[in-house]
């Protein structure tokens, strides 16, 4: 769909992907193709990693961003231009902007990674920190531009940018024209709804699956529905796919056009991002990893060839990091326990022998002889251990029950 000169709506076609896909020449990159060993040795058949974490500023979105922006009327460029994001689009908006020399203020709330807040001011948008949710900062935006006729980018609820996200579906047929599945998350749906246009019109028979955070699912009840409905507080690591609302536009397409959509856990993305970083070597944020997730949770689920689109690498370090032993811990290569010791000296030491033993890694070692539970000479001891994997888990676990600790936690 997208809007005519009333405001109605039409369909977005082929041709007007093709269209985006002339305009964004030399200014996106044509995003690699990686294969995965490992995801094909589980899927049973080809699977291959569109790397938009790979893209200019990190994700897809300076795709429709840059259609958006560059197909404003001249009195509308001088006017500038506004949007609200936590990240991904914030940074989609103020490079595209620059490229077209439009002036461009990003609302951004407070609390939004350091790293996206200073790579947007860096792309030349004016960046104000406003509210503390996405809905708040939003809602500024909206003032901002009904107040000083900016014009509004919204992230996916715009033919224009449907259009440009669906620029991703033709490279990938033309780099995988044996494909016949591709698995991309889903947040509002832009993406999604353009790769369905673009790879449906030439290729009906590929399968396409979107995948949401099950804490931020909202696509599930809205096509029960058969409209757009509302998800209250959605909850997810997953930045990038926490929508609480599909879309108008891209609802109407994925509703048409898309196969099936899947949810995932937050313990199936911390894996997921976990195996991009260690098996493929790449940098993808939890929302990016949502389709290998899906991949992990049900390997058999899809035919092959697969493409799963990597759609964003922005992550914040400090996320990273929690992520990480988030993945390790839904892997059982992460184990927290705690024990009671005697307290005294050279105890701590001879429960480190026995893990040392046993090759467990300890990372971090925490001690309570405070807790009114506690003996006048016991302590109790937290200690977090890196691991193998879950036989490993149990393997330590019996050595220190062996060893005369019973595990309380």
């Amino acid at each position: 769909m997208s809007y005519g000169t009333a405001g109605t709506l039409r369909s977005v076609t082929l041709d007007d992907v093709r269209g985006a896909q002339k305009m964004l020449s030399g200014v996106a990159r044509v995003t690699a193709m990686e294969g995965s060993r490992h995801l094909t040795r589980l899927v049973g058949a080809p699977v291959h990693l569109k790397c938009e974490n790979l893209q200019r500023t990190g994700s897809f979105k300076l795709r429709g961003a840059y259609v958006r922006i560059a197909g404003l009327l001249p009195e509308e460029r001088a006017a500038g231009v506004v949007a609200a994001s936590a990240g991904n689009h914030a940074q989609g908006v103020a490079l595209a902007s620059a490229l077209l020399g439009v002036p461009a203020t990003v609302f951004m709330p407070h609390g939004a990674p350091l790293p996206k807040v200073s790579a947007t001011r860096e792309y030349g948008a004016e960046v104000r920190l406003h509210g503390q949710v996405v809905d708040e900062t939003l809602a500024a935006a909206q003032e901002y531009a009904a107040r000083t006729g900016a014009v509004f980018i919204h992230p996916f609820d715009h033919p224009d940018v449907i259009a440009g996200q669906g620029t991703v579906g033709l490279e990938i047929l033309e780099q995988c024209p044996e494909v016949r599945t591709i698995v991309v998350g889903v947040g509002g749906g832009g993406l999604a709804a353009g790769i369905a246009v673009a790879v449906k019109a030439l290729r009906p028979d590929v399968r396409i699956v979107g995948v949401q955070a099950e804490g931020a699912a909202a696509y599930p009840p809205s096509l029960s529905a058969g409209r757009p409905v509302s998800v209250r507080n959605p909850v997810t690591m997953a930045d990038g796919i926490r929508v609480g609302r599909p879309g108008v536009v891209p609802f109407g397409i994925v509703e048409d056009l898309v196969d099936e959509v899947r949810t995932v856990s937050e313990d199936q993305l911390s894996a997921a991002l976990l195996l991009c970083l260690e098996r493929a070597k790449l940098v993808v944020e939890p929302a990016g990893a949502s389709p290998v997730a899906a991949l992990l949770s049900a390997p058999h689920a899809f035919e092959g060839p697969v493409v799963a689109v990597l759609s964003g690498g922005n992550v914040d370090p400090v996320l990273m990091q929690r992520v990480l032993r988030h993945g390790m811990a839904a892997q059982g290569r992460y184990l927290a326990v705690r024990l009671r010791l005697t307290d005294r000296p050279g105890a701590l030491a001879t429960v480190l022998g026995v893990l040392s033993a046993a090759d467990a890694n300890v990372l971090d070692v925490s001690h309570v002889r405070t807790d009114p539970r506690l003996g006048l000479t016991e302590a109790e001891v937290e200690l977090h251990l890196e691991t193998k994997g879950p036989a490993h888990c149990a393997e330590v676990g019996e050595a220190l029950r062996n060893a005369g600790y019973p595990v309380i936690g």
